[in-house]
């Protein structure tokens, strides 16, 4: 192995090219989100309505996404995904030219079902390729730390591109780049044969286990996986919609996706140092913690009043989310049958994306009813929640299913942590 394990992975054929694809793909999932909630509170004048249209959209991609993603197990990414290519973009599409007329909510809410439920997950499309490619545990923790990094790059331009395009621009501007980047980066993606897992086998050599014959989301462990990320997801809807508010009541509302970039370029930092060194210590105990110290984290928001103790604030607290998100994607990866890795990377995608749904509503009402601090309490209860389940799983993210993707058992207590 080389010095740089980064450079070591991505000298895997292929890799560089459908990892940078996957990028791109993904550029929506930071994008569309608070795309939708500037464009609908811009044109609308509701940050409720905002976001409920915002949640339609995820819960709609939430509740799909996991049955697109086992279709793509067994048919095959390409098959499966170009064809909802086509129904995403005229879906998102579609919103934009329903706000614009002013349409009715419910037309509003029909449009984000299309468009949100037709997304599927290139998250979890990026790691399987990634998982098929790889046989080494420590490289593949370092492909998957690679991937949560990027997903925070994701994160740093996707708000900011669409803050600045909808309030310096036209409202609709931020989801209508969403939609054009992540069509074209869905497309170079799926255009790459060559490193697409085959059909119905994630790891190469894998056997067929009959485990995978039902859904990743009955496997031991997943369940409660699954809540601890709906928890989290709470935690991150909840608190973009109340940046935007915070930023709004401070007079300076385009400033919202430079914060929210600052609470994934913390993210992104911790990301890259976390995935260089290999970690000896329980997975699940390192999850936990990661969840504590989140918590921990956007506890200050409450105590903040200006936008520059909020953006530094929110730098500090970014830290612990990306090695939060990589401990989960490899717990699932210790938990489920290698022909059923796509669909468990989903379901916790999509646990997440309920929460985050949820954490949109729930955020939305209390700013609407109150001010942005209210929507910021949403964020702190619910860190302290996914906190509280993380550490109660503990014992049932312990026992480890024969899908593991660590080649060694735990260490003593005085391990690495």
């Amino acid at each position: 192995m080389t010095r740089n394990p980064y450079l070591d992975v991505l000298s895997t054929p292929g890799s560089v090219r459908f990892s940078a694809a996957g990028l791109v793909a993904r550029l929506p999932m930071s994008m569309i989100g608070i795309g939708t909630v500037l464009m609908v509170q811009t044109l609308y004048g509701s940050y409720a309505m905002a976001g409920r249209v915002a949640a339609v959209l995820v819960v709609a991609q939430a509740i799909v996404a996991p049955q697109v993603a086992r279709l793509v197990d067994r048919a095959g990414q390409r098959r499966v995904m170009l064809p909802l290519l086509v129904l995403t973009t005229v879906g998102l599409l579609g919103l934009v030219v329903a706000a614009v007329l002013g349409a009715p909510e419910w037309v509003l809410w029909v449009l984000a079902v299309l468009g949100g439920g037709a997304q599927g997950s290139y998250g979890s499309m990026v790691r399987a390729r990634w998982s098929y490619q790889l046989k080494d545990p420590r490289r593949l923790h370092t492909a998957y730390s690679l991937e949560s990094a990027l997903d925070e790059v994701v994160f740093i331009v996707g708000p900011v591109a669409a803050t600045v395009l909808a309030t310096g621009g036209t409202p609709s501007g931020g989801l209508l780049v969403a939609t054009v980047a992540g069509g074209l980066g869905a497309l170079w993606f799926l255009a790459q044969r060559a490193t697409e897992p085959p059909v119905g086998l994630t790891t190469p050599g894998a056997p067929v286990d009959p485990a995978a014959s039902r859904s990743a989301t009955l496997m031991p462990g997943m369940p409660v996986l699954a809540v601890v990320f709906v928890a989290m997801g709470v935690l991150f809807g909840s608190s973009d919609v109340a940046t935007v508010a915070f930023a709004e009541e401070a007079g300076a509302k385009s400033a919202a996706g430079v914060v929210l970039a600052c609470f994934a370029l913390g993210s992104m930092l911790s990301g890259f140092a976390y995935g260089a060194r290999h970690w000896v210590s329980p997975l699940s105990r390192r999850f936990a913690i990661g969840a504590v110290a989140l918590a921990a984290g956007v506890s200050l928001f409450l105590v903040v009043d200006n936008l520059v103790a909020l953006a530094a604030v929110m730098f500090a607290a970014g830290f612990a989310i990306a090695p939060t998100l990589i401990n989960g994607n490899a717990l699932v990866q210790a938990l489920v049958a290698p022909q059923q890795l796509t669909e468990g990377l989903a379901w916790v995608s999509t646990a997440l994306g309920v929460g985050v749904s949820v954490g949109s509503w729930l955020g939305g009402a209390r700013i609407d009813a109150a001010d942005a601090h209210a929507g910021f309490f949403v964020t702190v209860v619910a860190g302290w929640v996914c906190a509280g389940l993380a550490v109660a799983a503990l014992p049932t993210l312990r026992r480890r299913a024969p899908y593991s993707v660590e080649p060694a058992p735990p260490e003593p207590e005085d391990a690495t942590a």
